[in-house]
């Protein structure tokens, strides 16, 4: 046998043997993705409204699609917005209303994964103060916490405060935060009243430290104060992102498509196991507790409900009185093409 035909033979099985021996998903995500490492900016993470982005990290599920993804944490929604907008962050997890003000701003981004349907964000009263501020018309002169100014914790107190007639000049909004920052503000006396998620707003409520006068957390909920179906949480990125890496958005919904459907079934055993224990507040039962009040805002599929970005759109005019209705095309602000292939790979 010639000694050449001899040298090739030996390194086609030396690469093929490298080929086998390659980890599980590693050959993957080189074909797969256009971007396997990548940042996700995050408005809250320690809020059950994003725990589908913490699901998809803590079951590994970023991780089967082939995807390294760093979970950059913000104070709130507007915050983690920034982040995308200033390129420090590829994609960003936060209210779907993100899309609708960026194109008022002429900047295109689009939606393609929904993980609430319903906002979760839960306005209070604190209680020094219930007996003086007994409902929305009464919060004139008041100042109330939200997440981040401009976040959809400040989106839904405006809106819930218009109907009451009450403006949103008329308040002080004041950023808060919505972990263990809030507890701070509620207890030192900073404000009067609170717009925020869970768990801080179960842990509240539960120690009667505020009274609730506005409860998103449930489709119902949601349906008294926007008249529709009001989108909560996605995951969007920039339109330019998608368009050059649409495996990369492929996998990214997959990922929380499925942690979406997995949120429909866990029991309570499972949420403690993939929740870290810095998120559980030290009370286990009451994350539980706080799991369950929201467990309706998520959504099961990943897909936009028809009628929820002309809700939002209601709403985010309402909010910002500059946006103009008719300027804006909702089609551009949102895609259901990723989702549904994820939904159609679980069932």
């Amino acid at each position: 046998m010639p000694t050449h035909w001899m040298q090739r033979a030996a390194r086609v099985c030396i690469a093929l043997f490298a080929f086998a021996v390659l980890p599980a998903g590693s050959v993957s995500a080189k074909d797969t993705t256009e971007k396997p490492t990548l940042t996700l900016a995050v408005g809250g993470l320690p809020g059950l409204y994003y725990l589908p982005v913490l699901a998809a990290q803590q079951l590994g599920y970023f991780k089967d699609e082939g995807l390294n993804i760093t979970l950059e944490d913000f104070a709130g929604g507007s915050k983690a917005l920034e982040a995308v907008v200033g390129g420090s962050a590829d994609v960003g997890a936060g209210a779907f209303e993100h899309t609708l003000f960026m194109q008022a701003k002429g900047q295109h981004y689009r939606a393609f994964a929904l993980m609430g349907r319903a906002p979760q964000i839960v306005i209070g009263v604190v209680k020094a103060k219930a007996d003086s501020i007994k409902s929305l018309a009464d919060f004139k002169g008041a100042k109330v916490g939200v997440s981040a100014p401009g976040s959809s914790t400040d989106l839904v107190l405006t809106v819930a405060l218009r109907k009451a007639g009450v403006q949103r000049s008329e308040i002080s909004a004041i950023g808060v935060g919505s972990g263990a920052t809030v507890l701070a503000a509620v207890g030192s006396g900073q404000i009067d009243a609170l717009s925020n998620v869970d768990p801080m707003m179960t842990k509240l409520t539960r120690s009667g430290a505020i009274k609730v006068l506005v409860d998103t957390r449930t489709v119902k909920g949601t349906q008294e104060v926007f008249g529709g179906t009001m989108p909560a949480a996605t995951l969007y990125a920039p339109e330019t992102f998608i368009q050059k890496n649409p495996k990369t958005t492929q996998a990214l919904a997959n990922a929380i498509v499925r942690a979406n459907h997995w949120l429909q079934t866990a029991s309570d055993a499972d949420l403690l196991k993939m929740v870290p224990q810095a998120y559980l507040l030290g009370d286990p039962p009451l994350y539980l507790e706080a799991f369950h009040n929201v467990r309706d805002a998520y959504s099961p599929d990943g897909l936009m409900p028809a009628d929820g970005p002309a809700t939002a759109l209601r709403a985010l005019a309402s909010f910002d009185t500059r946006l103009d209705p008719k300027k804006i095309d909702l089609s551009a602000t949102y895609t259901n093409e990723f989702a549904t292939r994820a939904a159609a790979q679980l069932k």
